[in-house]
């Protein structure tokens, strides 16, 4: 029997940079939850997702608007699994260090109100961003104590954290949870390259960020950009499983706007091209331990 890949779609991200290139990027919860849909019909066991401002596209991290799409997925008839993102309203911008003065553009909340949505929705996974990112002028405030706080919150919803790594940092600072029981049950690890803030995706990178897991792992990852559909072949040909979605990459190919099915059926075409197969959600629940919502 060939190895079962869990392909994930991260549906529409939570930047902006790429609204003025791509008119198709899903903004509202219907557009959102109608282009999850048509990417699980294309192979995708998991949606990852963010929601955004319906009328300006801006990132958002209302409660009210993820209630809409998940809503919406869970009163279709297909069967997906439910990735949200907890990785909003964790930055901090400096105005000036000396005098130090914060940034009003500063999205930083306390642990509870970052991951309100997944406690109260819960999904079966919810994204952890397991540590700082230095985002030019920004950062990325992810604490342990708020990465404690996070995942005992989601663990005690029934909801599995998908621990996102962007460095190898991030990837130690997961390792401490995970043996100081923190984390329960068998940790799930997503790389995250060639982001411009974190690791690049090389072959190498992603071979050494592999063997520094602990040996229980499951592990997956993506490749922003041009890098998405190679990172695709070297995470099957490493026994991991993957991630292709608007969020990471807006083109088919060269000058051509993709649709998130579009990126979908392109992974599910290298993983059967490599001799693998397509976890249907059913087989995914499975291979990592969670119970169907909704």
């Amino acid at each position: 029997m060939s190895r079962k890949v869990i392909v994930t779609c991260a549906i529409t991200g939570g930047s902006t940079k790429n609204l003025a290139k791509h008119p198709g990027v899903p903004k509202t919860p219907t557009e959102i939850a109608q282009a999850s849909i048509d990417a699980a019909k294309a192979g995708a066991a998991v949606v990852h997702i963010h929601v955004r401002d319906p009328e300006s596209g801006e990132p958002s991290n209302k409660l009210e608007l993820y209630e809409q799409v998940v809503k919406k997925l869970r009163d279709s008839s297909i069967d997906v699994i439910l990735n949200l993102t907890c990785g909003m309203d964790g930055i901090i911008e400096l105005e000036s260090v000396a005098p130090l003065k914060i940034s009003p553009r500063s999205t930083l909340r306390a642990a509870t109100e970052r991951c309100l949505h997944a406690v109260k929705l819960q999904p079966e996974l919810a994204t952890l961003d397991c540590g700082l990112l230095h985002l030019g002028e920004a950062i990325y405030v992810a604490r342990t104590s708020d990465l404690r706080e996070m995942a005992k919150l989601m663990q005690d919803a029934g909801v599995k954290p998908e621990l996102e790594c962007f460095d190898f940092g991030h990837i130690e600072i997961a390792k401490q949870l995970v043996k100081e029981g923190t984390l329960k049950g068998q940790p799930l690890f997503q790389f995250c390259l060639s982001t411009g803030y974190g690791a690049p995706f090389t072959p190498t990178v992603l071979q050494a960020m592999k063997e520094v897991l602990p040996p229980s792992s499951i592990w997956g990852g993506f490749g922003c950009s041009i890098d998405e559909m190679p990172t695709v072949a070297q995470i099957v040909n490493l026994g991991g499983h993957i991630r292709v979605g608007l969020e990471d990459n807006i083109y088919l190919r060269r000058g051509v706007l993709a649709s998130n099915a579009d990126l979908v059926e392109n992974a599910v075409g290298i993983i059967e091209r490599m001799g693998a197969s397509v976890a249907t959600p059913a087989e995914a629940r499975e291979m990592l331990g969670l119970v169907k919502r909704g």
